[in-house]
């Protein structure tokens, strides 16, 4: 739960707005992560983002809550202007495929290659 709040402000640092904006923007689902529909680059800074935030937050020794959501929030506005520095809005981005349509179609294709392992129709 406080995980979910930290990368809530997170989002709201990165996007300008808040997780349930983008996923209404997004048409995300509301039980669905907005990361399944987010495009590679806004995942890569979010993952960025968390990751300087893990590390300081280990090297600070932080424990609070709020010390590790403003060490997020800073880590998120932070990426957020060298993304813009670059010409890259985040909340302006389109959403990426459904992860989980990507997840069934290889599904699917893995089937098929396992029917016919030599790509030779039958």
């Amino acid at each position: 739960m406080i995980n979910d709040l930290i990368r809530s402000k997170g989002d709201t640092a990165l996007f300008g707005n808040s997780t349930t904006a983008m996923k209404a923007q997004w048409r995300v689902p509301g039980s669905r992560p907005l990361a399944d529909f987010a495009p590679t680059i806004v995942l890569k800074a979010k993952d960025f983002a968390t990751e300087i935030t893990i590390h300081n937050a280990r090297e600070q020794a932080m424990s609070r809550e709020q010390q590790i959501s403003q060490e997020h929030v800073t880590n998120n506005e932070a990426v957020r202007q060298t993304l813009l520095s670059r010409g890259i809005r985040p909340e302006s981005l389109p959403p990426a495929e459904d992860v989980k349509k990507v997840e069934r179609r290889l599904d699917s294709v893995n089937k098929k290659a396992l029917k016919n392992p030599d790509g030779l129709e039958e």
